[in-house]
């Protein structure tokens, strides 16, 4: 085998299997770490990858889907107990799911964006009424070739859908095309860098800011900037796949596993408060200064060029000579 052969497939694999290496070494969930809000105690749930949560207080619930290999379901959870309340199917054979996003109120994004391989010409994306009615799909590229995701998000005032894909020394965050056609593929565009191994990522409800995680920790980015605000370490988990934010800005972080539980986080003070700060605005112009008056004549001499005014004047002294000489009686 040629020797850029046998490198070329050695970095590939390198590429496949570090994400999940880099997983595993996170450990088990140690007991005293994170707020348990509930555990998933569907025996079909062992594989949370994307974790969507949907209202708030007593009648908040869950979304999450299995990842890769599972059937095109996702499961409705309650947010007290952990049972499943609703199993949702929508149509197709998934390649591989990897995160949820808000689609209304009561439905949600299913993002088949997973690339473990980067072979993947395009990946999909299918808003899926919780209802059980029929949702449509849309196809989505990346510039510059396939590329290996498992964050989905949608902004909150303007319901654009953002991807963030999942590079060892960093990842990119790409727009959806606002209008998304159901015929074609839809080009994404790169919009900005953030951090390596995002599992998951999700929006607050300001619309100024997302939170990606990884397997180990969180990182806040203030919006459109993707400007990095704060990091803060999350507890240990088995595999940390899913992050999700509630509408009144609460913190969970899944993990994949059976029984798994979901935590509550708090933010760290130095985040929240930077999260706070009033958004900068533009400093103000600079008031004109009065106008000087101006002799238009002074500056038009001032402005004129020595040497063309000098060549000028010899000219028009040389013409006068020459005219006085023709005008001279002949002696």
């Amino acid at each position: 085998m040629p020797v850029r052969e046998s490198l070329g497939r050695v970095v590939a694999t390198l590429a496949v299997v570090t994400p999940f290496l880099l997983g595993a070494s996170s450990g088990p969930p140690a007991a005293d770490e994170g707020e348990v809000a509930f555990r998933f105690t569907d025996p079909e749930i062992i594989e949370s990858s994307g974790l969507l949560a949907l209202g708030r207080g007593p009648d908040r619930r869950f979304v999450t889907v299995n990842d890769s290999g599972d059937a095109a379901r996702v499961f409705v959870v309650d947010g007290d107990t952990g049972e499943t309340t609703a199993e949702v199917t929508y149509p197709g054979e998934p390649d591989d799911v990897e995160a949820l996003a808000p689609a209304g109120r009561d439905a949600v994004w299913v993002a088949d964006i997973g690339d473990n391989t980067r072979s993947r010409g395009s990946v999909s994306v299918r808003r899926v009424p919780l209802d059980g009615s029929a949702g449509a799909a849309f196809e989505l590229t990346y510039p510059g070739g396939p590329r290996d995701a498992e964050a989905l998000l949608t902004h909150p005032m303007t319901g654009q859908l953002l991807v963030v894909s999942k590079v060892v020394f960093g990842g990119q965050v790409y727009a959806a095309p606002t209008d998304l056609s159901a015929d074609q593929p839809n080009a994404m565009t790169a919009l900005g860098d953030v951090t390596g191994i995002v599992t998951d990522a999700a929006f607050f409800p300001d619309g100024r800011h997302f939170v990606v995680r990884t397997y180990t920790q969180a990182v806040v980015y203030a919006w459109p900037s993707i400007e990095m605000i704060g990091t803060f370490e999350l507890p240990a988990q088995q595999q940390g796949e899913g992050i999700a934010v509630s509408s009144d800005g609460e913190v969970f972080v899944s993990s994949e596993g059976r029984e798994a539980p979901v935590l509550r986080i708090d933010l760290p003070g130095d985040v929240l408060k930077e999260m706070e700060a009033p958004e900068p605005s533009a400093p103000p112009s600079p008031e004109p200064e009065p106008d000087e008056p101006v002799d238009v004549f002074a500056q038009a001499a001032a402005d004129r060029p020595v040497l063309p005014w000098a060549a000028g004047l010899l000219v028009f002294l040389a013409l006068i000579w020459v005219a006085a000489r023709a005008s001279r009686p002949p002696r």
